[in-house]
């Protein structure tokens, strides 16, 4: 097999020789079963619904003939477990994955219940079923069933948590403090290229989610008697987020870009044989940024910093009042870069916005970082896991990198445990809108990974 940052190439593809799986039943009902489970830690959960998600994983693990801890002290419960595998001397991987899952709503907006599960078109239609109960219960489901059979190949240490969609940082915190490690990692929170051919993510990008808050005065005045006079704390905010937006050339101001590792000659090479991003921005109805941006598109969302304002709040939206704001507010959410600092980034973004705001206006910000990371594709597990999903898919596997982010893969990277991130999910899942879906051949393909990825990393 020869190897290419961006590509693999396989020395003679097969793409007609592998049809795509249907899942067994058993794996579709447990899905199913999982799914029913409103298990949202994202705003407008129940702590009750988040225990029952996690304590329905951990009876899997037990009934294999594993061992299995929920703990607490971690945010919300986390699964713990272990199923050994068929001989004393064989490598450990540990699979990763989330039960918890965003808010449905508005509910309105759904076609069918968000958490009664539906099948319409080939897809399994339910919150969570592609991000991530969908995308990880293959794993799960397998290692349990080879486990039971006693012919599991690898030992699995499973790792499941119930705050990613809330940002929380229990995992992070016990995968840094626990010392038993894992030959590799699987994590199957990502996607495929396209609806055959399975990707392989070899970075992803940092994030600072924060919040900024303007204060002008004591209370909201009347703009009759104080307009052109009073300091409007919405204007106040829009000046101060105008120095940390993209400037002309649709890019953040250089001290926001600080320490990016440009992408190398040879990936820039192998994304230009992907899709054209200008047409993956019309595929979803959006306008471009720049006029560059879609001939741009990889390096901008891959190998770039970007910074959105995802919220504003100030005044009174709702009906026609005649007042000057005295507070306002915004969300922002940075992307960064492979090689950025998040605690130095911070730090700039903060003074920027403190520069910007004018004189009178006090600004707070409190914000959340975490850094980004990267795996090396010449490591033994990830060489070994591009051949299995080939022959999952029957098509060469594609390296590349994603533009979002998942928290704990910087917390392996640290601890020096590569990672297999992967997995099935497709842009029409529509994840975190309404009518989120999980194709049910996308199902079948990750129970196929599945038993490739065991027997394969048995030879580590």
């Amino acid at each position: 097999m020869r190897w290419q940052m961006g590509r693999v190439w396989p020395s003679s593809p097969r793409p007609s020789e592998t049809s795509l799986p249907a899942p067994s039943d058993r794996l579709l009902a447990d899905l199913i079963e999982w799914l029913r489970i409103p298990s949202i830690s994202s705003g407008g959960g129940d702590a009750a619904d988040l225990r029952r998600a996690a304590e329905w994983a951990s009876e899997r693990i037990l009934a294999a003939g594993g061992s299995c801890e929920i703990l607490a002290g971690y945010g919300n419960p986390l699964v713990v477990g272990e199923l050994r595998a068929a001989r004393a001397d064989a490598p450990t991987v540990l699979i990763y994955g989330h039960y918890d899952v965003q808010s449905a709503d508005p509910r309105a907006a759904w076609t069918s219940e968000p958490f009664e599960p539906v099948i319409r078109d080939g897809r399994l239609f339910g919150r969570g079923a592609s991000d991530d109960k969908g995308n990880f219960l293959p794993l799960l489901f397998v290692a349990c069933e080879l486990a039971a059979a006693g012919t599991l190949p690898v030992n699995v240490r499973v790792l499941c948590e119930g705050d990613e969609e809330a940002l929380g940082d229990g995992v992070l915190r016990f995968v840094a403090a626990d010392e038993r490690g894992a030959d590799c990692a699987i994590v199957f929170d990502a996607d495929m290229l396209n609806e055959r051919t399975p990707a392989l993510t070899l970075a992803v990008r940092g994030t600072i989610a924060c919040r900024v808050s303007v204060r002008t005065g004591a209370r909201a005045l009347h703009s009759g008697v104080f307009g052109n006079a009073a300091l409007n704390a919405t204007h106040a905010l829009m000046q101060a987020l105008a120095a940390v937006l993209p400037g002309p050339d649709g890019l953040l101001p250089e001290p926001l870009r600080a320490g990016i590792h440009p992408p190398s000659p040879s990936e820039l090479a192998a994304w230009r044989a992907l899709q054209p991003g200008g047409e993956i921005l019309a595929s979803v109805g959006v306008a471009p940024s720049h006029p560059a941006a879609g001939a741009t598109f990889y390096e901008r969302t891959w190998a770039d910093a970007s910074l959105d304002v995802s919220g504003i709040e100030g005044g009174d939206s709702g009906q026609q009042r005649t007042i000057i704001p005295h507070e306002a507010s915004a969300r922002l959410n940075m992307r960064l870069a492979a090689g950025q600092d998040p605690e130095a980034i911070r730090d700039t973004l903060e003074r920027l916005l403190r520069a910007a705001a004018p004189a009178g206006a006090t600004l707070e910000l409190s914000a959340f970082s975490m850094p980004g990371a990267g795996f090396d594709p010449e490591e033994p597990a990830l060489r070994l896991a591009a051949e299995a999903l080939e022959r999952t898919c029957g098509v060469p596997c594609v390296l590349k990198r994603s533009g979002g982010s998942i928290p704990v893969l910087a917390a392996f990277a640290k601890r020096g445990i590569p990672v297999i991130c992967s997995g099935f999910a497709l842009e029409d899942d529509r994840i975190h809108a309404s009518d989120e879906s999980f194709r049910i051949e996308s199902l079948g393909l990750g129970e196929r990974a599945a038993h490739e990825l065991y027997a394969a990393l048995a030879t580590l």
